[in-house]
């Protein structure tokens, strides 16, 4: 299958799904924390899908698209981390956040191969 738009690209199908997940986990947040980690979560999650739209519509070289791909990495990376801080901090379960961070691993795997694919492809 050829690559024409970023929508045909897999992990940002699967990216798109986690900021849904996200948008969904954080509306039990308490109101308190709309703008503290409701706000940084869910901007955190939606730069994820963002980075990869962006480096693939700019793709002026395989060093941009990585470059892109290696943002969308550390945003998802952020978005673990508040997803376990509401954990800690018991806005949602273990069971509840598990789901996404399977994804989020299953994103954060994705991304690393398509890096490297895109550096080592001739």
């Amino acid at each position: 299958m050829k690559i024409e738009s970023h929508r045909d690209l897999i992990v940002w199908q699967k990216s798109m799904d986690m900021v849904v997940n996200i948008y969904q986990l954080t509306s039990a947040f308490p109101n308190t924390e709309i703008y503290r980690l409701t706000s940084q979560i869910t901007r955190a999650a939606a730069s994820v899908p963002a980075n990869i739209a962006e480096g693939h519509a700019r793709g002026t070289t395989k060093n941009d698209f990585a470059h892109f791909l290696s943002i969308a990495k550390g945003s998802l990376m952020e978005t673990e981390t508040f997803l376990m801080l509401a954990v800690r901090l018991n806005y949602l379960t273990q069971e509840q956040a598990n789901p996404t961070l399977c994804l989020i691993i299953e994103i954060s795997k994705m991304l690393t191969s398509l890096r490297y694919r895109i550096l080592n492809t001739p």
